[in-house]
């Protein structure tokens, strides 16, 4: 617990502007999320953390595979123009389980989704991403959040559009070139997830208890290195 709190002071301060948002107008109306909490399959689990992921999600695959509705307008649908977007800061646990829906919560405040909208264009993921893993931290939904936008704000990115173009893409290969762009990074410190069409879907970078960036523990997961993957180009 001290590690966490000793964390949070010393990141949760004034950052860098948001990222990857190359043109984000939020709407006059800003929708309700629904309240969540556990379930059967999504149980409460209060567990010791041991370090952390930050998820980042590249916005041209996301909406590319969308279905369409309402609750992929904003990002996909309103003219804006997202490149990797804040999936969510998770805490992990010590091995294959994580903590999760720690406490009950009900909705945010209208100014936490206001606030949060450009990095994360999804109202009820920024409602879900409270209650399922900002809960499990002794921190308010102003501080998970102005944290995880910091972290965030930091990454840098390598020339999406260029890999895109590439004919052939390992996963270590992508991986190598995102960590080059990131100071004290190295491929082995991110995992990726990677849709069924073999189109890159997200970045976890792996973070340990002071909130810095370390090597993945090898139950995390993610695509394989010799996996063939394929950027969707931002348009």
């Amino acid at each position: 617990m001290r590690d966490v709190l000793i964390a949070f002071a010393a990141l949760a301060l004034p950052g860098t502007a948001l990222a990857q948002a190359g043109q984000c107008r939020l709407p006059d109306i800003i929708p309700r999320p629904q309240v969540e909490g556990p379930t059967a399959d999504e149980p409460k689990r209060v567990l010791p953390i041991g370090h952390y992921t930050l998820a980042v999600s590249w916005s041209p695959a996301y909406c590319a595979r969308s279905k369409g509705g309402a609750k992929d307008d904003f990002q996909c649908n309103s003219g804006n123009r997202f490149g990797f977007t804040l999936h969510g800061l998770w805490p992990d646990g010590y091995g294959k389980d994580w903590p999760q829906y720690c406490k009950a919560a009900p909705l945010l405040p209208r100014k936490v989704i206001r606030d949060h909208l450009c990095a994360t264009p999804s109202v009820q993921l920024i409602q879900h991403e409270w209650v399922k893993h900002g809960t499990c931290l002794p921190t308010t939904p102003t501080s998970f959040f102005a944290l995880s936008r910091k972290l965030y704000g930091a990454l840098r990115y390598p020339d999406m559009a260029a890999l895109a173009a590439r004919p052939t893409l390992s996963a270590r290969e992508f991986a190598t070139a995102f960590a080059a762009a990131n100071k004290g990074m190295s491929a082995d410190m991110m995992k990726l997830n990677v849709n069924r069409d073999g189109t890159l879907g997200e970045v976890w970078v792996c973070l340990n208890k002071a909130l810095r960036y370390a090597r993945c523990p090898a139950h995390q997961g993610g695509a394989n290195d010799g996996t063939r993957i394929r950027i969707v180009p931002q348009r």
